[in-house]
């Protein structure tokens, strides 16, 4: 079985995040794993637990692919929490997005985090009360059709600078720097 805490946490100690806010948020992730350990990573460790998403983006950066996401009722990128056959934190991620967007052939160009986002959740999430989501980042092929599955209401693309008008708090910041990582990250 894969040891998912030794592995998030080696990449959360050497991750430089893009965002100043971040780098406080990553020492926060980092604390919060050694303080609960293997737990912090599994869905029954606890009422907070880390989960994993993906920015899926178009190779232009054009649209990014969003969730009407059941439980929540807003739009978000997709996501969701690990299970034991994942390899790491970012396969959690990239299999999430393969199975709540129906897009075959991803294309995961690194496997480093470009988000981190600790958010509170309603009663409506069940035990769960706060993620701790790790983000990573996926490309689908121009015009590729995403799949609704079981655990959202609806999938669509949506153009980056039009997003939908229900999405978290602090969505439309969290993907412009998510865009802005990208494009340093290919330069």
């Amino acid at each position: 079985m894969p040891d998912h805490l030794a592995d998030l946490t080696a990449t959360l100690a050497t991750w430089s995040p893009a965002a100043r806010h971040q780098v406080a948020l990553r020492d926060q992730y980092l604390a919060f794993l050694a303080a609960n350990g293997p737990s912090a990573l599994r869905r029954d460790g606890g009422p907070e637990h880390v989960t994993a998403s993906c920015f899926v983006l178009t190779p232009d950066l054009s649209h990014v692919l969003l969730s009407l996401h059941r439980k929540g009722g807003f739009w978000v990128q997709l996501g969701g929490h690990l299970e034991p056959d994942d390899a790491s934190v970012s396969d959690a991620a990239h299999r999430e997005a393969a199975e709540e967007g129906g897009v075959d052939a991803l294309d995961v160009p690194w496997r480093a985090p470009v988000d981190l986002d600790r958010h509170a959740l309603s009663d409506r999430f069940g035990r769960c009360r706060v993620h701790w989501d790790v983000g990573y980042v996926a490309f689908a092929a121009h015009g590729a059709q995403p799949t609704t599955s079981d655990e959202s209401d609806d999938v669509a693309w949506f153009p980056v600078d039009e997003l939908p008008p229900v999405v978290p708090p602090g969505f439309a910041s969290r993907l412009a720097t998510v865009l802005d990582v990208v494009r340093t990250r290919r330069q």
